[in-house]
């Protein structure tokens, strides 16, 4: 029953001619910036790990599901910075495989001010198996098939990324910039599915309230072309740089916005975190749908020099 409910908003949306963003999206992007601006590569002058796993819409069979990890870190010396991200996405019978490769330098890297420029490489595979369903009548939509379909992209993005005083950063980019054609069927004019630019803008700051509290606001604005404008609004609270409690926001969906989200860090070690965010839904699915999870790991892999410029108890480890 809650497969045909999805299959009908699914159904409803594109018949009302809307368009949805098709990049992922994650509650903690505070933590997970590198796949979304490749600016940020080498940012915090520490090579570290990030895994990231997100269970949308829980209790819809095919709800959406996905996997990333990436690799950040200084490169030669500290103006340079790379980084590699590996991505898995599925919903329902379609499956995406990702990555990409970040390159960024510190255009201005004197005093209390930082301003990188960064580029990145992207390659996915794109993948739908109708072995797996059973449609009724394809009504001689070219678009579906008996088989297994799928295609490999390759694309570019850039961004840029400024922080100052290790308390504030901004951050704009814009991951991919060419318009694949993403179509299964490319003979049939009308089928046509096509990549569009996603634009990202991000700001955040460590405003400490005193010895053990430091106060984390932060934000994300998405926009894409035929969709409506996508924000997250975020207040975190970090406790004796050991626990670090929020809230966020996000705008959107058909009632009064998209989710109401809980999120939950700790520093288990020196250079150790585990994060976990829960997402309350707002819009009409709320109703058959018991939210949605993500579980984050973070990890150094080289201590901080103690220059204060790098390790999780340092302001720097949210930007």
């Amino acid at each position: 029953m809650k497969k045909t409910i999805l299959l009908l908003l699914i159904l409803a949306a594109a018949s009302a001619g809307l368009y949805a963003q098709q990049e992922r999206h994650y509650t903690q992007f505070m933590y997970n910036k590198l796949p979304i601006n490749p600016a940020y590569s080498g940012a915090r002058h520490v090579p570290f790990v990030t895994a990231i796993y997100r269970n949308q819409w829980m209790g819809f069979d095919g709800a959406p599901k996905s996997v990333m990890a990436s690799f950040n870190s200084p490169f030669i010396s500290e103006r340079v910075g790379i980084g590699v991200t590996m991505s898995h996405f599925q919903i329902g019978l379609d499956k995406e495989f990702g990555a990409s490769l970040a390159y960024s330098y510190n255009l201005i890297g004197e005093g209390d001010f930082s301003l990188r420029a960064g580029i990145m490489g992207s390659v996915r595979s794109l993948s739908i198996d109708f072995t797996k369903a059973q449609p009724a009548n394809t009504g001689g939509d070219q678009s579906l098939d008996t088989d297994r379909s799928s295609s490999f992209y390759a694309n570019v993005g850039a961004g840029l990324y400024a922080t100052f005083e290790d308390k504030y950063y901004v951050g704009f980019s814009v991951p991919k910039m060419y318009s694949n054609n993403i179509s299964l069927d490319n003979q049939a004019a009308n089928l046509t599915a096509k990549e569009y630019q996603h634009f990202y803008a991000m700001a955040g700051a460590v405003l400490p309230l005193n010895e053990d509290f430091n106060l984390m606001p932060a934000m994300l604005v998405k926009y894409v072309k035929n969709a409506p404008l996508d924000i997250d609004l975020n207040v975190n609270l970090e406790i004796q740089q050991k626990i670090t409690a929020g809230l966020s926001y996000r705008v959107g969906g058909d009632g009064p916005g998209e989710s109401i989200d809980l999120l939950l860090f700790w520093k288990a070690h020196e250079q150790f975190g585990v994060g976990v965010a829960y997402d309350l839904t707002l819009s009409d699915v709320k109703d058959y749908t018991a939210g949605s999870i993500e579980v984050l790991l973070q990890v150094d892999l080289k201590r901080s020099k103690g220059n204060g410029k790098a390790g999780m108890s340092n302001p720097r480890f949210f930007m």
